[in-house]
Protein backbone atom coordinates (compact mmCIF):
# COMPACT_ATOMS: atom_id res chain seq x y z
CA UNK A 1 0.00 0.00 0.00
CA UNK A 2 1.36 3.37 -0.98
CA UNK A 3 0.17 6.65 -2.39
CA UNK A 4 3.73 7.54 -3.48
CA UNK A 5 3.79 7.18 -7.28
CA UNK A 6 7.62 7.15 -7.37
CA UNK A 7 7.75 4.32 -4.84
CA UNK A 8 5.11 2.29 -6.71
CA UNK A 9 6.97 2.69 -10.01
CA UNK A 10 10.26 1.67 -8.39
CA UNK A 11 8.72 -1.41 -6.76
CA UNK A 12 7.09 -2.44 -10.05
CA UNK A 13 10.42 -2.07 -11.91
CA UNK A 14 12.19 -4.23 -9.34
CA UNK A 15 9.57 -6.96 -8.86
CA UNK A 16 8.32 -7.36 -12.45
CA UNK A 17 11.37 -9.44 -13.55
CA UNK A 18 10.68 -11.76 -10.58
CA UNK A 19 7.15 -12.34 -11.89
CA UNK A 20 5.47 -10.45 -9.05
CA UNK A 21 2.53 -8.29 -10.11
CA UNK A 22 1.85 -5.24 -7.97
CA UNK A 23 -1.63 -3.84 -7.53
CA UNK A 24 -1.20 -0.46 -5.83
CA UNK A 25 -3.73 0.44 -3.16
CA UNK A 26 -3.81 4.07 -2.18
CA UNK A 27 -5.40 4.21 1.22
CA UNK A 28 -4.22 6.45 4.02
CA UNK A 29 -3.09 4.46 7.04
CA UNK A 30 -2.41 6.41 10.22
CA UNK A 31 1.19 5.48 11.02
CA UNK A 32 2.48 4.86 14.48
CA UNK A 33 5.01 7.60 15.25
CA UNK A 34 8.04 5.83 16.65
CA UNK A 35 11.72 5.33 15.96
CA UNK A 36 11.08 1.55 16.27
CA UNK A 37 10.60 0.81 12.58
CA UNK A 38 9.68 -2.87 13.02
CA UNK A 39 6.80 -1.88 15.31
CA UNK A 40 5.79 0.83 12.86
CA UNK A 41 5.73 -1.64 9.93
CA UNK A 42 3.85 -4.31 11.90
CA UNK A 43 1.24 -1.76 13.03
CA UNK A 44 0.81 -0.38 9.50
CA UNK A 45 0.57 -3.90 8.09
CA UNK A 46 -2.15 -4.98 10.54
CA UNK A 47 -4.15 -1.81 9.85
CA UNK A 48 -3.76 -2.25 6.10
CA UNK A 49 -4.76 -5.93 6.23
CA UNK A 50 -7.86 -5.05 8.28
CA UNK A 51 -8.80 -2.46 5.63
CA UNK A 52 -8.03 -4.59 2.55
CA UNK A 53 -8.57 -8.14 3.80
CA UNK A 54 -6.15 -9.85 1.43
CA UNK A 55 -2.42 -10.58 1.25
CA UNK A 56 -0.43 -7.37 0.94
CA UNK A 57 2.81 -5.70 1.80
CA UNK A 58 3.78 -2.35 3.21
CA UNK A 59 7.18 -0.83 3.70
CA UNK A 60 8.93 1.94 5.50
CA UNK A 61 12.19 3.40 4.35
CA UNK A 62 14.12 5.70 6.61
CA UNK A 63 17.45 7.33 7.26
CA UNK A 64 19.60 6.56 10.29
CA UNK A 65 22.07 9.39 10.85
CA UNK A 66 25.30 8.58 12.69
CA UNK A 67 25.41 12.11 14.08
CA UNK A 68 21.96 11.69 15.67
CA UNK A 69 22.59 8.21 17.13
CA UNK A 70 20.41 6.56 14.47
CA UNK A 71 17.58 9.08 14.31
CA UNK A 72 15.32 9.91 12.55
CA UNK A 73 14.66 6.19 11.72
CA UNK A 74 10.87 5.73 11.77
CA UNK A 75 10.43 9.49 11.98
CA UNK A 76 12.24 10.25 8.71
CA UNK A 77 9.12 11.49 6.91
CA UNK A 78 8.40 13.99 9.68
CA UNK A 79 11.99 15.29 9.55
CA UNK A 80 11.86 15.51 5.78
CA UNK A 81 8.48 17.28 5.64
CA UNK A 82 9.72 19.94 8.06
CA UNK A 83 13.23 20.42 6.66
CA UNK A 84 13.29 19.43 2.97
CA UNK A 85 16.60 18.98 1.16
CA UNK A 86 18.66 22.10 1.94
CA UNK A 87 17.80 22.38 5.62
CA UNK A 88 18.27 18.61 6.00
CA UNK A 89 21.75 18.88 4.46
CA UNK A 90 22.46 21.89 6.72
CA UNK A 91 21.37 19.90 9.79
CA UNK A 92 23.65 16.99 8.92
CA UNK A 93 26.57 19.33 8.16
CA UNK A 94 26.09 20.89 11.59
CA UNK A 95 26.37 17.46 13.21
CA UNK A 96 29.91 17.04 11.89
CA UNK A 97 29.24 13.47 10.72
CA UNK A 98 27.72 12.93 7.25
CA UNK A 99 27.49 9.12 7.62
CA UNK A 100 24.00 7.66 7.21
CA UNK A 101 22.32 4.31 6.67
CA UNK A 102 19.24 4.06 4.48
CA UNK A 103 17.06 1.12 5.53
CA UNK A 104 13.86 -0.43 4.20
CA UNK A 105 11.71 -2.71 6.32
CA UNK A 106 9.07 -4.47 4.24
CA UNK A 107 6.19 -6.23 5.97
CA UNK A 108 4.10 -8.88 4.22
CA UNK A 109 0.92 -10.45 5.53
CA UNK A 110 -0.19 -13.59 3.71
CA UNK A 111 -3.41 -13.77 5.72
CA UNK A 112 -1.94 -16.04 8.37
CA UNK A 113 1.50 -14.73 9.23
CA UNK A 114 3.51 -11.53 9.16
CA UNK A 115 6.91 -11.68 7.50
CA UNK A 116 9.52 -8.90 7.65
CA UNK A 117 12.30 -8.29 5.13
CA UNK A 118 15.09 -5.75 5.53
CA UNK A 119 17.51 -4.08 3.17
CA UNK A 120 20.05 -1.40 3.99
CA UNK A 121 22.84 0.58 2.40
CA UNK A 122 25.38 2.92 3.95
CA UNK A 123 26.28 6.30 2.55
CA UNK A 124 26.74 9.98 3.25
CA UNK A 125 24.68 13.14 3.09
CA UNK A 126 26.35 15.63 0.72
CA UNK A 127 26.83 19.24 1.78
CA UNK A 128 24.64 20.33 -1.15
CA UNK A 129 21.63 18.32 -2.38
CA UNK A 130 21.88 17.17 -6.00
CA UNK A 131 19.41 15.87 -8.56
CA UNK A 132 15.62 16.01 -8.72
CA UNK A 133 13.96 16.64 -5.36
CA UNK A 134 10.60 15.02 -6.09
CA UNK A 135 11.40 11.61 -4.52
CA UNK A 136 11.86 12.63 -0.94
CA UNK A 137 15.43 12.38 0.32
CA UNK A 138 17.05 10.80 -2.77
CA UNK A 139 18.75 14.15 -3.43
CA UNK A 140 20.64 13.95 -0.10
CA UNK A 141 21.88 10.36 -0.13
CA UNK A 142 25.13 9.23 -1.78
CA UNK A 143 25.69 5.48 -1.39
CA UNK A 144 29.16 4.32 -0.39
CA UNK A 145 31.35 3.71 -3.43
CA UNK A 146 29.45 6.21 -5.61
CA UNK A 147 29.75 9.93 -6.31
CA UNK A 148 26.14 10.64 -7.29
CA UNK A 149 23.05 10.90 -5.13
CA UNK A 150 20.22 8.42 -5.61
CA UNK A 151 18.30 11.28 -7.31
CA UNK A 152 21.10 11.76 -9.84
CA UNK A 153 21.24 7.99 -10.49
CA UNK A 154 17.57 7.76 -11.44
CA UNK A 155 16.40 4.20 -12.11
CA UNK A 156 20.02 2.97 -11.93
CA UNK A 157 19.70 3.14 -8.13
CA UNK A 158 17.34 0.13 -8.36
CA UNK A 159 20.33 -2.20 -8.65
CA UNK A 160 21.83 -1.22 -5.28
CA UNK A 161 19.12 0.38 -3.17
CA UNK A 162 17.92 -0.66 0.26
CA UNK A 163 14.44 -1.13 -1.22
CA UNK A 164 15.91 -3.48 -3.85
CA UNK A 165 17.57 -5.59 -1.16
CA UNK A 166 14.33 -5.88 0.85
CA UNK A 167 12.26 -6.59 -2.29
CA UNK A 168 14.69 -9.30 -3.43
CA UNK A 169 14.26 -11.06 -0.07
CA UNK A 170 10.48 -10.66 -0.36
CA UNK A 171 10.43 -12.09 -3.91
CA UNK A 172 12.57 -15.05 -2.79
CA UNK A 173 10.09 -15.69 0.04
CA UNK A 174 7.14 -15.63 -2.39
CA UNK A 175 8.94 -18.02 -4.73
CA UNK A 176 9.78 -20.36 -1.85
CA UNK A 177 6.20 -20.24 -0.51
CA UNK A 178 4.82 -20.94 -3.99
CA UNK A 179 7.09 -23.98 -4.30
CA UNK A 180 5.74 -25.41 -1.03
CA UNK A 181 2.15 -25.44 -2.27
Amino acid sequence: MSANAHKITEVQRILAPAGVDIVPVSRKIEELQTEDVESLVRDKLVKAFEAIGRPLFVEHTGLYLNGLNGLPAGLTQIFWDKLLEHRFADLVAGLGDPRVTAKTILGYCDGREIHLFEGSIDGTVPRTPAGPTDFQWDSVFIPDGYVKTFAEMGAAKDEISMRRKALDKFAAHLKSAKGKR
